[in-house]
């Protein structure tokens, strides 16, 4: 009902036109732009999204201008809007701001709701609340797909990043996890939103499922180190590992879709592995 609301909101305002030049300075509000927007919008993007392993619009980003956030490059493209996180650079945005070029900033989201808020209101800044719309129904029957039958316990699982975080409470993770079923163990190894995992301390209660942060085929990432240390193999058997592809731990949107297939799939073969 506030999602309706909201859209009768910005459909009944008085009309304002579209920016026809728009930058993006996060990674994850390029997907978005890149959902939401039409292409002869789009300006550029941030130079992270055409890294393949970390962002899920690696193909359309290599076709798309990019910017390393300096000002003197943004400036230069000429944008009528500019959006923008905390995580971008501060003597960028400051700069826009004294040119008064219009720039938008974004927190990182931490439940779905707030991905879902941060749909509409990019959908409502480049002209096409509808897309909006369209996007989260579509993320909402994912998620939908997703759950769990009500009476299946939470499976205890950890995500330990290819860097070596895990990732703990009051995160888009956490509340990815308890929507499909999961239950994030992170905080009964001492992990607030995030930190890392004392080897012991996972070796004397171990998760169900370790998702493991995929960076690279190629490369071991920090979980794939755990679970071949020698400490580790007389407890191998009792974890569960599954990819947990990077692209996937960071933002919202369109993302959340995918996210929610992975969970769901990884659920299913732990209760398929059950006796």
């Amino acid at each position: 009902m506030l999602r309706v609301l909201a859209l009768a909101a910005m459909l009944s305002a008085p009309a304002h036109a579209a920016p026809a030049r728009i930058v993006s300075l996060n990674p994850c509000l390029d997907a978005l732009l890149v959902e939401l927007a039409d292409r002869s919008q789009i300006a550029a993007v941030s130079h992270y999204a055409r890294d393949p392993a970390s962002s899920s619009i690696a193909e359309i980003a290599a076709t798309l201008p990019i910017t390393y956030e300096s000002a003197e490059e943004v400036i230069a493209l000429s944008p009528d809007l500019v959006i923008t996180s905390r995580h971008s650079a501060l003597a960028t945005r400051n700069a826009l701001r004294r040119l008064n070029i219009q720039t938008e900033l974004f927190e990182v989201p931490d439940t779905v709701e707030a991905s879902e808020a941060q749909v509409m209101r990019i959908s409502g800044l480049v002209g096409h609340p509808g897309r909006g719309e369209d996007l989260i129904a579509r993320i909402d029957a994912a998620i939908a797909a997703a759950k769990p039958a009500t009476d299946a316990p939470a499976i205890p699982a950890v995500l330990i990043e290819p860097s070596g975080f895990t990732v703990g409470a009051n995160t888009l993770t956490d509340d990815m996890f308890h929507r499909s079923g999961f239950a994030n163990a992170a905080a009964r190894y001492g992990v607030g939103k995030a930190g890392n995992i004392a080897l012991e301390r996972l070796i004397a209660d171990p998760p169900t499922v370790l998702f493991a942060g995929v960076p690279d085929p190629n490369k071991p990432g920090w979980a794939e180190r755990i679970l071949r240390h020698p400490a580790m193999r007389h407890i191998g058997a009792r974890i569960m590992r599954a990819d947990y592809p990077q692209r996937l731990m960071y933002c919202g949107g369109a993302v959340l879709i995918e996210t929610a297939r992975v969970l769901a799939a990884t659920r299913k073969r732990v209760q398929e592995a059950q006796p």
